[in-house]
This record gives structure tokens, C-alpha cells and sequence, in this order.
């Protein structure tokens, strides 16, 4: 185990490395920056009063006119020490746009994935017991379901539907009162009475995913002849069903867990915006529309690096959960 944990750390940090070249290029790649959209919208909007002079000021003080090698250089070296940059739109420091939104969006991530887990798996394993029962078809029904609607447009149904009939506003996470108040037991109550809602959202189609692999992969199992040898000695159906066929049917649930850390970040930015959740994911949305190149840099590196962390804590989940993936 611990050879195969050392392989997989070895190969993470040249992954960071390589996420980072990928981020920079793909921030870099539409035509223009930020500074070229700002004049052509006050143009636009036949404003004559800014200086060619201070805009070029401007890019030589956000290091507009170095060299992309120059510029990639000194925005790493920067990431490493946790100074992500100054957001050019809102003419503050990136970590502390991120740090306002950084608190709620764990809170809704650590949420939706504990719902996701907590019913994913009891229901997919009952699903594959119960084969072609009631309980599978109503499941199987409702599963596919969750796959094929996408999230954005449940939330704008639950919003038309609570407004409409119970004229309940369920955008945002606080009550209007709360919004900007400071941190208090009552905010804390306001934010779980609030949070339910996008996190039903959010999870149904995570949620819906994982059921279907769970009772898949758990009917592959249940089907092998090493089922039935533990049948014939007499196992208990409880004891044989949790610790041989549902341990080995978790596998791929286990490898792809780990991506969900990437969604504390992301929490499904269309939803997020939908929904006017003060999250990270609306205000990466808006930093690629207007090519905030360092806020929008510094979050598509933070979900990168969570992806490759994730994909590291389920590779050594699995290595422990099953001895043949670490003789890989």
C-alpha cells in the first residue's frame, strides 16, 4: 500500500503543474483581454472620457504588455504563496472576493454530497435486492428522471411553483434581514431553513447517477459464482450481501467520489446563478464573461487542483478497499 500511495503523490505534482500551463492558456485564448472589452463598452455607450494614457497604465500595471511566458511565470509564482492576484473588474484582491463566497459554498458542497451519499448508496443496493419489485421500478423511474432534467431547470420550476402558489421567494440563502447581517445563531437558522432547497437541486441528478451505478454494479456482483458458494455454506444473506458483493459494487463509487470535492467550488454554476446563491460559481461565470483573466485563472485552478486531490484520495480509498488495485 504504501508504494502505490507514493506512485500516485508522484504523479500528482507534475498533473498540478500541467493543469496550471492548460488554465493560463485557456484564459488567455479568447482575442483581447479585459482592459479591450472595457473601452469597447464605453464606447458603446458613447463615453468619450477615458484616457488612452491611463489605459495604458493599467496594462502595464496588471502586466498586461509582458510576455505570456512572463505573465504565466509571475502568476504561478504567485498561486504558490496564496496571493491569486487583483480582480480586474472589481479592482480588488481575488482571495478576497473568494473568501466572502468560500464559507457558503462548502456549506451547500459538505450538504448536497451527504445527501447524495446517504441515499445513493441504501437505495441503489435495495434496488438490486429487490429486482423488478415495486420498489425498483418506482426507483429506476425516478432515476432516470433525475438523469435526463437538468438541474437549472428544476430550480426554475421549484421557484415558479413556490411563487406562484405559496408566494415563497426561494432565491438566495438568507432571508432579506440576514443578507448582510453579521454571523449569529439566528443567520445560522435563517441559512438551514434556506439551504435545503438548493441542495435537493443540486443533489437530484448526483444523486440519480450513483443509484444507477450502485445497483448495477451490485447485480453484477450478486450474479458471480462466489455468491452462491457463500449461499450454499450457509452465510447469512445480510452478512454475505455487505461483506463480499456491495464492498466490490462501491468500487467505481469510491473512484469517482473524490470529484465531488471540485464541486464545493463549482456547486453547478447554472443553478448557483439561477437561483442567485452568493456562491463561487456565479462569480466564475461572470469573471469569464467579462475575461477577468486572474480571478477567472486563479478558480478554474482551485477546481483543477480539487479534481486531481479528489481523484488522489479515491485512488488510495480504493487501494484500501480492494488489495488488487494496488498491485496495479
Amino acid at each position: 500500500m504504501l508504494r502505490f500511495a507514493v506512485r500516485r503523490i508522484a504523479l500528482l505534482f507534475p498533473m498540478l503543474f500541467i493543469a496550471s500551463v492548460i488554465t493560463f492558456a485557456i484564459i488567455q485564448a479568447p482575442p483581447g483581454d479585459f482592459l479591450d472589452d472595457y473601452i469597447a463598452e464605453l464606447m458603446e455607450q458613447g463615453e468619450a472620457g477615458f484616457n488612452r494614457a491611463d489605459v495604458e497604465y493599467l496594462r502595464e500595471q496588471y502586466g498586461l504588455n509582458d510576455p505570456l511566458p512572463i505573465q504565466y511565470a509571475k502568476w504561478f509564482m504567485n498561486v504558490l504563496q496564496w496571493d491569486l492576484g487583483l480582480s480586474l473588474e472589481w479592482n480588488k484582491p481575488v482571495t478576497e472576493l473568494l473568501n466572502q463566497r468560500l464559507l457558503l459554498t462548502v456549506i451547500l458542497g459538505l450538504f448536497t454530497i451527504t445527501f447524495t451519499w446517504t441515499m445513493a448508496i441504501p437505495i441503489g443496493i435495495l434496488s438490486a435486492v429487490k429486482q423488478y419489485s415495486w420498489w425498483d421500478y418506482i426507483w429506476t423511474f425516478i432515476s432516470y428522471l433525475g438523469v435526463a432534467t437538468p438541474n437549472f431547470m428544476i430550480a426554475l420550476v421549484v421557484i415558479w411553483m413556490a411563487f406562484s402558489y405559496f408566494g415563497a421567494n426561494l432565491v438566495g440563502l438568507f432571508s432579506s434581514e440576514y443578507i448582510d447581517a453579521p454571523w449569529s445563531f439566528a443567520k445560522i437558522l435563517d441559512l438551514l431553513k434556506h439551504i435545503w432547497v438548493p441542495m435537493l437541486i443540486v443533489g437530484t441528478s448526483g444523486t440519480a447517477r450513483l443509484t444507477r451505478i450502485v445497483r448495477a454494479n451490485l447485480l453484477d456482483e450478486l450474479s458471480k459464482p462466489y455468491v452462491e458458494t457463500a449461499r450454499a455454506k450457509g452465510v447469512s444473506e445480510l452478512k454475505l450481501l455487505l461483506k463480499y458483493p456491495t464492498r466490490i459494487a462501491l468500487n467505481p463509487f469510491v473512484s469517482t467520489a473524490g470529484w465531488e470535492l471540485s464541486e464545493l467550488f463549482s456547486g453547478s454554476l447554472i443553478v448557483a446563478t439561477v437561483m442567485g446563491l452568493p456562491t463561487m460559481g456565479p462569480l466564475l461565470l461572470r469573471a469569464l464573461i467579462s475575461q477577468d483573466m486572474y480571478m477567472a485563472g486563479s478558480m478554474l485552478l482551485i477546481l483543477t487542483y480539487l479534481t486531481l486531490v479528489g481523484t488522489l484520495i479515491s485512488d488510495l480509498a480504493l487501494g484500501l478497499m480492494d488489495p488488487r488495485i494496488r498491485q496495479q
